[in-house]
């Protein structure tokens, strides 16, 4: 039976019309253009699967073009992080450009732009632009500076170019129309003064083409075929056009802007400057904090490439932005990780279970399977003693008939050991439990085949053995907003809505096995969740990070 085929989403339909309507299979070009100034997050994924997705799909080279206009802003810290998440996604791409690299032929471009009478120096401020640019439903006022005699542009331009000119004291305009209801097409900025160095030029440039200049030249330059833009530059796609009929030459390909929807993610923010506050307030450690939907943020929390790749693809490429349910996101890791990981025991919230039947001084090793959902991941040994951790909350000494785990009286089974019936506690002055005593079934082993081990029971408990139990700090990661969309609220800063119990540190405990982890190692916490080996870890302490934990709390507290 025949694979059915995939339906083309609406990007893939318009690349396959201009195929069909003149498009040369090998004119085919994409790019991924981000700004350097912050970390890649979880949207820029969305936009990374779609661009390198489409070069794979269509054979074509896809080029990483960095949009280096703000020296203000951009660091190489983040062109360097840019380039590591987008390795780690798995994608390469064809070449590694840079706006910067154009610096020369922006600025010869607008020169020649000034002596066409298309672009001119404006000495006002930038609230006085504002002002006179109108509103939608006002025309704008032309510049006084507007009819300047194209000799005197050229000079205040160079002058700007050199340095000579305080930052801020002219721009350089576009002369389009200050009556169009597109307000972008009154008279653009194209150029302006930052007097800062920048990451790669450092100070030969003291003037710097602003973002909608250097866009569509950028890829005419690179004969990008189609640029996909997100929707909120819809409106700037006149202005793309605009600029690019300055300089098409017609015997080459000209770029096309087409536009599609963001994916917002609940309980989160993915705005680079609101988490660029968030790191500068010290609510988060850094850009790469579990907490953060930066894509160097998930892969610390133990997000796996596929798992981000199969959520883009989830989701889809659409015309109308909505907001995504972060549980959806989580799911996706979930199916990728129970397939891969192994299971371990580790008990966040010990209290020791003491077998009173069970001899004194003796260890025993059990076979423990590795991973259910996988036949080549074998089993492991663990050790098993006369006194055990188990959770607090696997014990009550009263409970009702629902309460499947242990209590006085009932019987539950120890995961990969014996049945074990509760028989009494010990308490502490202030009537916490210290000690839980048991006894257990010596013919109830698991897997030795016997009628009392093949005896059902309706509970099943994780321990550790108590002697051999390595502790190790467990970073218990939660939501970082309380609010789906923190900052779409009216007149509430988002900063607001912050989870303050978004971090629980524990010392929790594991079984032996876990000595030889390194960072980046994947775990199932069984019966607690998915966890991952943090890059702090060191050989005097093991730092887990909790990726999810095996079933979404936050969807019964919407119920």
């Amino acid at each position: 039976m025949e694979k059915e085929a995939t339906p083309l989403n609406f990007i893939e339909h318009i690349i396959e019309e201009d195929l069909r309507t003149g498009y040369k299979k090998d004119q085919l070009r994409f790019r991924f253009p981000p700004e350097p100034n912050g970390y890649l997050h979880i949207g820029h994924a969305s936009s990374i699967c779609l661009n390198f997705g489409l070069g794979l799909k269509y054979n074509a080279p896809v080029n990483l073009r960095f949009d280096d206009t703000n020296p203000a802003k951009e660091e190489q810290e983040f062109v360097d992080a840019i380039k590591r998440d987008i390795h780690w996604l798995g994608f390469e791409w064809s070449e590694e450009r840079y706006a910067s690299d154009y610096f020369q032929q922006l600025y010869d471009w607008a020169v020649q732009m000034v002596n066409d009478g298309k672009a001119y120096v404006d000495s006002q401020t930038s609230e006085h632009i504002a002002e006179q640019k109108g509103t939608p439903n006002t025309p704008g006022k032309p510049s006084p500076y507007r009819d300047r005699p194209i000799e005197e542009n050229l000079e205040l331009l160079e002058k700007m170019k050199n340095g000579e000119t305080k930052e801020g004291e002219h721009v350089l305009r576009a002369k389009i129309n200050m009556e169009s209801p597109n307000m972008l097409m009154r008279d653009p900025v194209m150029y302006r003064t930052v007097n800062r160095a920048h990451h790669r030029t450092g100070t030969d440039w003291k003037i710097f083409p602003m973002y909608d200049w250097t866009h569509g030249e950028s890829d005419y330059i690179e004969q990008v075929s189609h640029s996909f833009c997100t929707l909120e530059f819809l409106p700037h796609r006149e202005l793309y056009d605009w600029f690019l009929d300055q300089v098409v030459d017609q015997e080459k390909l000209r770029p096309k802007q087409r536009e599609f929807a963001r994916r917002n993610l609940s309980h989160t923010v993915v705005s680079k400057r609101k988490l660029a506050e968030l790191v500068a307030n010290g609510v988060v450690n850094g850009w790469d904090d579990p907490r953060m939907p930066t894509i160097s943020g998930l892969r610390r929390r133990g997000y796996t490439p596929e798992s981000i790749k199969n959520f883009a693809e989830s989701i889809g490429v659409g015309k109308r932005e909505n907001l995504i349910d972060v549980s959806h996101l989580e799911f996706n890791i979930r199916e990728d990780l129970n397939k891969k990981v192994p299971r371990i025991m580790v008990v966040l919230d010990p209290v020791k279970l003491i077998i009173d039947n069970y001899p004194e001084g003796k260890t025993e090793m059990l076979d423990a399977e590795n991973n259910p959902e996988d036949d080549n991941a074998g089993f492991r040994k663990l050790p098993f003693s006369r006194e055990l951790l188990i959770e607090r909350e696997d014990f009550l000494e009263e409970a009702n008939r629902k309460f499947f785990r242990l209590t006085i009286g009932k019987e539950v089974r120890l995961k990969n050991a014996y049945i074990i019936k509760g028989e009494s506690v010990v308490k502490d002055a202030d009537g916490n439990i210290t000690e839980i005593h048991c006894t257990y079934d010596p013919d109830s082993k698991s897997g030795s085949g016997s009628e009392a081990s093949l005896r059902k029971v309706k509970g099943t408990l994780h321990w550790v053995s108590a002697a051999h139990a390595v502790p190790v700090e467990v970073r218990l990661y939660d939501r970082l907003f309380t609010e789906a969309s923190p900052d779409t609220i009216k007149d509430r800063d988002f900063m607001e809505f912050v989870n303050p119990e978004s971090l629980t540190i524990v010392t929790g405990y594991s079984e032996p096995s876990i000595t030889c982890a390194k960072a980046e190692d994947k775990f199932q916490f069984q019966r607690l969740g998915y966890f991952v080996v943090d890059k702090d870890t060191s050989a005097e302490k093991i730092i887990f990070n909790r990726t999810v934990p095996l079933r979404d709390s936050w969807a019964k507290l919407a119920e």
